[in-house]
């Protein structure tokens, strides 16, 4: 009697932990499908179209070429990534400048206020950042408000050219850009070990050096993940450019755009995105090098 319950107990455990595999498995599988549909065949597509020939006329012609690649030395192109690469070094250096004093003394402001405080940081992403450039416009346009009140300050004599340039292009990508240093910022110091900071005073070191030495190396990750989070992006936001540069800056998602629209070259802008995309995944292998991280949730 005794057996044949342990063996019918056996057996209910046996069903309800095959029961639960199967839910594992029903769970996870919409995971797997969704990453290869839409991340890994997409992006094994852009690697062999970057490998085939341009049509004459349209599309593409099955055979393997290299010039795709080679075609990327020219100087003008060599400049393109240059000058991106410029702009991504000069907007994360604005944000960092920016969001660093702001998520430092967002974390230590009360519980009401901090919560205020993300919201105004957070609000931004509730409405279209297409609408948010062309708010730029009405600020940078000749006699536009910042003209006016630059004039009415008497800092300026006469209208200035700030709008399709590259100083307004940089203006737009640090305020699209910076919430995410900000938020990046914020989370490493929230999470900061304050006593270290008045041990290193009660030690005797002034405000300044237990700064740099205590504070700034424990938000050091929130650091590098804000450069990750602002570099990786600036790369390839062309419609910034498009809006605020007036087609004067050329950047390497203005680059890829051009070829996609006007010039018809899939295969070289296949080209174009795949160099930029062993670019960026560099940048992410050096971020796990400095921090440790080993996935990509030590970003968030």
């Amino acid at each position: 009697m005794l057996s044949r319950q342990a063996s019918q107990e056996a057996a209910h455990t046996v069903n309800a932990a095959g029961r639960k595999r199967n839910r594992w498995w029903m769970t996870v599988m919409p995971l797997y499908l969704f990453t290869i549909f839409f991340v890994a065949l997409p992006i094994v597509y852009l690697f062999v179209l970057s490998f085939l020939t341009r049509a004459q006329t349209w599309g593409v012609v099955n055979e393997f070429t290299l010039d795709n690649y080679l075609k990327i030395l020219k100087p003008v192109y060599l400049n393109t990534f240059k000058e991106s690469f410029q702009m991504a070094v000069l907007t994360t250096l604005g944000t960092l400048f920016i969001g660093y004093p702001f998520g430092y003394l967002m974390a230590k402001l009360p519980k009401k206020t901090k919560s205020l405080m993300m919201l105004c940081v957070v609000i931004p992403f509730w409405t279209s950042a297409l609408m948010r450039m062309y708010g730029w416009i009405i600020l940078f346009r000749s006699n536009g408000l910042l003209d006016k009140v630059l004039m009415g300050i008497g800092l300026t004599d006469s209208p200035l050219k700030l709008l399709y340039s590259y100083p307004a292009v940089l203006v737009g990508m640090v305020y699209s850009l910076l919430p995410f240093m900000i938020l990046s910022v914020y989370s490493s110091t929230d999470k900061m070990d304050w006593s270290l900071v008045e041990a290193a005073r009660d030690l005797g070191a002034t405000r300044w050096t237990a700064f740099f030495t205590v504070t700034i190396k424990m938000t050091l990750p929130g650091i590098l993940s804000g450069i990750i989070l602002v570099f990786i992006p600036s790369m390839g936001l062309f419609f910034i450019a498009d809006i605020l540069g007036g087609g004067k800056v050329m950047l390497v998602g203005n680059l890829i755009q051009n070829q996609l629209q006007s010039g018809r070259d899939w295969p070289f802008a296949a080209a174009l995105s795949v160099v930029l995309m062993v670019f960026t995944s560099m940048m992410i292998w050096i971020y796990r090098k400095a921090t440790g991280v080993k996935d990509l949730e030590g970003l968030l």
